[in-house]
Parts: structure tokens; sequence; C-alpha cells
């Protein structure tokens, strides 16, 4: 225990850092609260951070305190033992959050808890001794880490008071249960003279009003708690829905109420927002604050939010209509930097930093990517480079596509499973591909929204608009770009090799003639970003001042010696690296981070990464399964230039809230992640096994072939030769699947069909 405290200090001090007081001359402008009071919405911590340690744990506690905003509300769930000892516990069963099951299998029992039968094991059986000298804290909710589990112990109610927290909030959920079993969570409470308690809530009305003399000696608030609105109250044997109706009822013995988040923003059967109830206006007027619960980075609500956790907090404190008074949350930090950096929000405020946010294939985590709607959406969100992957039609149109494929972004297997054909030089598996079709073909296609976490965690992204918007031309996007005045365009080439060689297609010359039509090679207003993984392709633009060159280095790499980043200058300005080569994951750990970062600046090139989502699953615990945390670690920690993204919106508030600006002496700052200290809070043996570094980036990897001469389409025909297409820098050799029958390739165009 004595190490694992010393480690979890020498984490908190490594990664967050206490809120502090502004200067007198740095004080933030005051914003204006929809609140009952006017104030600022609290922040209350369910479990301490019970989203990344077991809840009401030590350290979960202690987490909770250090990363968020200043007064912050610690809320413990109160459990009663044998004996009469309050315990913070999530359930009044031990076994969903304790390792109390494997310490005594054969001790479960059932109860009726509120009319129901429950089976399991009761903390009313045990003595406190017994609990607290054997029984240690899991983490009750299998998404979330587990190598902390049966590491800490189980946390009184007195332990969590003396730690004095800015404020606390006793949860009493089940009172009339204990009372049945002669245990008195009033008795408990009087005992402690509700000394440091600044809330206490529970669904009992008969329980707020038994404690109500005692709550107004402590000025300690009364919160009554409303459950599911088919529940019933068992004082009043009235429904929830019922008590909702007469809200200056309970005006009369409490000061505020704690709704499920569904009371005020439901959500349909389609998992969208449906408009918002007038409880919070109602409960206003009746002179009730409003608080509301079950907020999680990773249990996503509502369609609507993109997946960023912030975006939902919004939606309660700053929708211009109402504001809660309070949130209940398993992310106290995501909760504090929503409202405390994020509220208020509006126009274009000034950014900082200089690092740039560059879409993949525009706002494609909301619209399906490289149509109209994602590039608008894109430019709405506030994007400085919008990008376009260009594809060649057969018949020499070059369009924007995330790849050559056209099998899982947009219908054409089920329309054109016929052309489905094997490119070993492009992918491993069969597909339809874009230059074995005419334009016209395509433009007869309907685009699909790719979902990455679908299969693997049924994540997917924006259902209702799924095959919405058209495709566009190169022509038709630098046009648009123009209109819109982004701050630049990046224009990535693919399969030039290939498109020459065996196609007869000169994607480079579609790409300089695009660009010179819309004039943006006589200019400087605009960025232009030509990016390949092709050095060779980089080379065609050298004579282009104005561009900016973006080599991709589609492989994790550790290192960037110096020889490999002098044959990098040769060719291009910038890369695009992924995330792992700059910082390694172990089973969802922030491990471990590079120094590529640092060598490549100091050969004077620049580092953007890719690519950055908003789904939880994607993110490493140790960014809070928050996609602005993960954002802060490649910006603020790792110091690039560039993040690219297919949430865009996320990324723009990030950088526009004065929360980024780690130089300001502000109450609240978002702080990056120091790779490798969450992993080592846990016990050596519980730590995933280390995994071997990444290679260095050597310069065989930088180093193309000259591009091939375009072949002359109607001689190969005539002769059936077909001239050798060279490979591409860094890539693994790969050979077609022949044997992908007629029936696998229907079968996968009916799953495309039906997502």
């Amino acid at each position: 225990m004595l190490r694992f405290l010393i480690l979890f200090s020498l984490f908190i001090h490594s990664c967050v850092a206490a809120p502090k007081a502004p200067a007198a001359g740095a004080a933030l402008p005051a914003k204006k609260w929809l609140t009952l009071n006017g104030q600022e919405p609290a922040v209350v911590a369910k479990g301490g951070f019970s989203g990344l340690f077991p809840e009401s744990s030590a350290p979960a506690n202690d987490l909770a305190v250090s990363t968020s905003s200043p007064g912050l509300t610690m809320l413990c769930n109160l459990q009663m033992t044998k004996d009469g000892v309050g315990i913070c516990l999530s359930d009044i069963r031990l076994d969903n959050a304790t390792t109390i099951s494997t310490l005594f299998p054969k001790a479960q029992k059932t109860y009726k808890v509120n009319g129901q039968d429950l089976k399991g094991w009761f903390a009313l059986d045990y003595s406190a001794d017994t609990i607290f000298s054997n029984v240690s804290l899991v983490q009750n909710i299998y998404s979330r880490p587990s190598i902390f589990d049966g590491q800490m112990p189980i946390s009184a109610v007195e332990d969590v008071l003396g730690t004095k927290p800015p404020k606390f909030w006793l949860s009493v959920q089940y009172d009339a249960f204990y009372m049945e079993h002669k245990l008195s969570a009033a008795a408990y409470l009087r005992s402690l003279r509700l000394r440091g308690i600044t809330f206490i809530s529970s669904p009992e009305i008969g329980f707020l009003k038994s404690i109500g003399r005692d709550a107004v000696m402590s000025k300690t608030k009364l919160i009554f708690e409303f459950k599911d609105p088919e529940a019933i109250e068992p004082t009043t044997n009235k429904k929830y829905s019922e008590l909702q109706q007469n809200l200056a009822a309970i005006k009369a013995f409490a000061s505020g109420v704690l709704v499920p988040k569904g009371y005020i923003w439901p959500v349909d059967s389609t998992k969208y927002l449906k408009p918002a109830t007038t409880l919070v206006a109602d409960a206003h007027k009746a002179g009730l604050e409003v608080y509301a619960s079950g907020f999680a980075n990773d249990m996503p609500a509502s369609f609507n939010y993109s997946y960023d956790p912030s975006a939902e907090y919004l939606q309660f404190v700053d929708n211009g209509q109402f504001s809660v008074d309070g949130v209940i949350t398993d992310f106290p930090p995501t909760a504090s930097q929503a409202i405390t950096c994020f509220s208020h929000q509006k126009g274009n405020l000034p950014r900082a930093g200089h690092a740039l946010v560059i879409t993949h294939n525009g706002a494609s985590g909301d619209y399906p990517g490289c149509t109209d709607l994602a590039y608008q959406k894109a430019v709405d969100d506030g994007a400085d480079v919008i990008d376009c992957s260009v594809q060649m039609s057969k018949d020499g149109i070059a369009f924007c596509h995330d790849s050559a494929d056209l099998t899982t972004s947009t219908t054409a297997m089920t329309t054109f499973m016929s052309r489905a054909t094997s490119v070993p030089e492009i992918q491993p598996t069969n597909g339809v591909f874009s230059f074995d079709l005419t334009w016209a073909e395509i433009q007869s296609l309907k685009p699909q929204i790719q979902s990455p976490f679908l299969t693997k965690a049924g994540l997917a992204r924006n259902p209702a608009n799924k095959n919405a918007g058209k495709f566009m031309t190169l022509d038709d996007f630098l046009k648009f770009s123009k209109e819109k005045a982004v701050t630049g365009v990046l224009v990535n080439i693919q399969n030039a090799a290939y498109l020459a060689s065996k196609k007869g297609l000169g994607i480079v010359d579609a790409v300089k003639s695009a660009l010179t039509k819309s004039t943006l090679d006589k200019q400087s207003t605009q960025k232009v970003l030509i990016q390949s993984d092709d050095s060779s392709v980089l080379a065609g633009f050298e004579a282009v001042p104005p561009y900016t060159r973006v080599l991709t280095i589609d492989k994790e790499i550790g290192d960037a010696p110096k020889p490999s980043v002098d044959e990098i200058k040769k060719h291009a300005d910038a890369v695009n690296l992924l995330r792992s080569s700059l910082v390694t994951i172990s089973d969802s750990f922030a491990a471990g981070k590079t120094n590529v970062v640092e060598e490549m600046h100091k050969g004077n090139i620049s580092v953007y990464v890719s690519v950055l989502r908003n789904e939880y699953i994607s993110i490493a615990f140790d960014y809070f399964s928050d996609p602005t945390i993960e954002f802060a670690t490649f910006i603020a920690g790792s110091g690039v230039d560039g993040v690219i993204t297919e949430f865009p919106a996320t990324a723009t508030r990030y950088l526009r809230s004065p929360c980024s600006d780690l130089n300001k002496d502000q109450p609240y700052a978002i702080l990056p992640a120091e790779a490798g200290s969450l992993i080592s809070v846990a016990d050596k043996e519980a730590q995933p096994p280390a995994s071997a570094p990444n290679p260095p980036l050597d310069t065989k990897d930088v180093i193309d072939p000259p591009l091939p001469p375009v072949a002359n389409m109607a001689s190969h025909n005539a002769t059936g030769a077909t001239p050798n297409a060279p490979g591409r820098s860094g890539s693994v050799a790969t050979t077609a699947n022949l044997c992908l029958s007629l029936l696998a390739i229907l079968a996968l165009g009916l799953l495309f069909a039906t997502e």
C-alpha cells in the first residue's frame, strides 16, 4: 500500500496541476449563468474519478480533486455495514464493485429491496472490520481499466470527509431497506453531526423529512432524487412522474432536485435528442436547484454530441435557454473543462497556439467523408485546412475520396459487385476501384459514412445522414475552398505509380492542372499542402515554392535519426505521422513518449499527427476517454504543428479556449497527459508486459524510385503487355486474396447496405 501511495503521488504531480487562483491582473471575464442563483454550475464527482479508478477509492477521490476545477463536490453513495458504519460504495450489493464474492463464495443472499428481489453479497451482512480488513475494490464497468482491481480498500465515509474535499455530497439511496434491518442512515448522520456534508440526497421523501431539522442546523442542502418516472417512491407510494407535477411540494422539504439527464434532454429511440422539457424552468420557478446525473465519457448518449463528451455538458449548461445547477459525473475533469473553459465560447475567438486543425476527409465523423456536407461542416466547425484525397475515375476525372476502393464508403459493392477485382499493389483484398468506373457511374452511387468502431464496439456515426451528401471533383473542391476562404487545403495523392503504369492515368498531372486552373499556384493567401507517401510524387511539386510538401509515413516509428531527417528534408517540408509514432500505447495505456517530434523540428520539418477521432474506444485511458485531452497531449505536450482529425469541432473548441494556453495564469488549465505515469500506479504484476519499441525511421522508408511515365493504354491494350509498377517506400509486400468468393462479396455488400 505504501508503494501504491508513493507512485500515485508521483502520478498526480507529473500529469496534473492543482487549480490556482488567477493573478489580480489576469482575472477571466465573469460569465452569466442561467442557474437558479446565477452561479457557475457545480461539478459533482460521483465516487471521485470513478471513470478511471474504482468508485470512491482514495486514488479516485484524490485524482478528482487534482484534475478538476476549484469547488469540486465529492459524492459518496452511502452503504451501511452490519455494525452501522457508513461506507462509500456504488451499489447496495458488494459483489458489483468489490472482491467479496471470491472471499466468501457461498455467502450470497437474497433480499427484497424496494419491492424487488435482489441477489448478491450485501454490506449489512458484514462488520466494518471484516470489510476493511479483507475486501478490496474493483472497477465495476468492464470497459474501464481493470489493472487497479484488488489493490484499493473500501473507504469509510469518515475517510473521505477526512481528506477535506472542497464540498461533500452524501447520497442515501436505501434508508427504508436499512430501517427494515434495524440500521438507520439518519442516526448515522446525526452521529457525524452532518459536519463537512454540503449536500444530502435521497429518492425517499420520508428520510429527507426526518433529517430536515439537522440539515438546517448544519446548513446542509437536501436534494430530492428522482428515479425512473414509472418507479414508486417508497414514502408516498406514488410514481416519480406524479411527484414531478408538484415541485412546490418538494420545495417544502428540499432545496433542489436530482434527476437523470433524460428528464431534461430526452433521447428518442434512434439516439437523437428530442426537444428539452420544461423541468429546469419549472424547478427554478419553484425555487429548486436542478442537478443532472448520468454523465460518463465512455457511455455515449446521443449522436447529436458526435462522441464529444464536452458537447453534452454544454447542452445542459450553455444552451441559451437554461442551465442546470450541477452535473453528476464519472469524469469530473471533462465536466470542469466544459463549464470553465468551453461555455459561453461564442464567435470566432482567437486561437491559442500555432497548431493547424486539418481534416481527414472533411468532418467525416458527422457526414460521409469527402462529400459537400462533410466539407461544409468542417468549415462551419472552424477547420484551418480541409483535405482532398484524390482518386481517378476510369475516364480521367480527379475527385475527392478516402480510398481508390469504393466498397466501404459508398454503395459500390451492391451496385457494381460484378466489377470487384484484385489489385495487390493497393490492398490485399478485392474491391471495386474508382479507376475501373467512369465518373458518371461513380456519381450514380450513394456515399456511405464510415464508422470505424461499428463492428468492434457498436459505435455508429450519425446514421440519420449515413448516405447524405454529394461527391466532389477536385476542381469543385478547390473552388469551394476559395469561396469559403479557408486557411488552406491539403491535397493527398495516392497510388500515382500504379495509376500511371497500369491504368494510363496521370494523377500528378491532374492535380497540377486543377491547382493551376484554381490559381492557387499563383497566390500565398491560402496554404496549399501537397501530401503523399511517395517522395517522387512530392518531387514533382518542388518547382512551386508556395506549396508545403508533406510526406506521409504510414508505419510506426520510434526514432528519427538525423540521416533519415536529412533525407526527408530533400523532398518535404512536413511529415504526417501516426499517433503511435509519438506516444506508444500498451493495452489502452499511454506507455511512453518518443522524441520524434523534437528530432523532426531540429531538421526544420513540421509534424502533423493523424488520425484523431472522438470515439472513446480509440482514446487511451490516460486521456480520460476524452478527445480534448488527446488533442492537448499532442498539441501542448508533444508540440505538433497540426492535428488531422475527423471531428474538427472538438479540436477548434480546445484551441479557442483560454484554458489551452498553459502560459496564462488562470483558475483552470487543460493539461496534457504524461505518458507512462498512469500505468505505473498499478502493481507491477498487474501491468501489461512491455512491448518492443517501434523501429527507427530508415532512409529506405523515405526514398522512392522515380514515377513511371503515364502508359499509353491504347498501345497497351493492343500488345497485352503491362509495365511493372514500382513499389512504395516502407510498404509491406501484399498478395491478393484470390480465394474471395462471389458469395463472400455478396455478404459484404449486404453488411454495408444494412449498417
